[in-house]
């Protein structure tokens, strides 16, 4: 049987990217796929893939800065599956590339609430499901910016510095529960997210699929272990 057989996953920020190429993976492995974002189009369009590929996916779109709406998500997930196994935190936007004290407050604000806070909302939302079957997995998508400064993008480095501190608390409090929390902190990677990224080689940088493959290697250890943390770096600068 596949890995995940029967398994519910939920992606945020599946319609395109990493998101994507996680859902995609963990398809292939037998989970059902809950694709989160709020680009229904696009979710529609990554459903089709993995339907084509005879997988398993749902289109539920929510916008993860609204608290009222992820709840209503899960919520629903609750009644429509009454369970979630894995919960992959991937959505995110960049910062600005400018110096902090250019940054304007909503600019802060948006980053922080789609970076930091909807993660937060997330584990909320979903953690009890895992807590009353005492299992699960929570993938936190963070960045090498986490743990480097990041100049004229110090916003988006604070979120996620911050991602990775939730990781780690999160991952004490709840493993009483056996579930697992993970955190993955890839360097560039060669998608839209990395526009501002000029001068690299895209053959070079990190390609979605990279940080699918270690979401897989994560959600699929044995249960009487699990990785804390994984750096990911392009085996060449780009």
């Amino acid at each position: 049987m596949p890995a995940l057989d029967s398994q519910i996953a939920v992606v945020t920020g599946a319609a395109r990217g990493v998101g994507e190429a996680i859902s995609h993976r963990l398809a292939s492995l037998g989970a059902q796929v809950l694709l989160v974002a709020r680009d229904a189009e696009r979710l529609n369009q990554v459903r089709n893939g993995i339907l084509q590929n005879h997988g398993q996916a749902t289109v539920l779109p929510c916008d993860l800065t609204d608290a009222a709406a992820i709840l209503r998500l899960a919520e629903q997930v609750a009644s429509d599956y009454k369970r979630c196994d894995i919960l992959v935190n991937n959505a995110a936007i960049g910062g600005t590339g400018q110096p902090l004290y250019e940054v304007r407050l909503d600019d802060w604000d948006q980053l922080m609430d789609t970076n930091l806070r909807a993660p937060y909302l997330m584990i909320r939302s979903f953690a009890p499901m895992m807590i009353a079957a005492r299992s699960g997995h929570i993938v936190n998508i963070s960045s090498l910016a986490g743990h480097n400064p990041l100049p004229n993008n110090a916003a988006y480095a604070a979120s996620k510095w911050g991602l990775n501190g939730l990781t780690y608390s999160v991952a004490q409090e709840l493993r009483e529960y056996n579930i697992r929390v993970s955190v993955i902190a890839p360097g560039s990677i060669n998608t839209h997210f990395e526009g501002g990224h000029t001068g690299k080689d895209p053959a070079k940088m990190l390609q979605p699929d990279d940080v699918a493959s270690v979401v897989a290697t994560l959600v699929t250890q044995a249960p009487q272990s699990f990785i804390s943390e994984v750096l990911l770096r392009p085996t060449q600068k780009p």
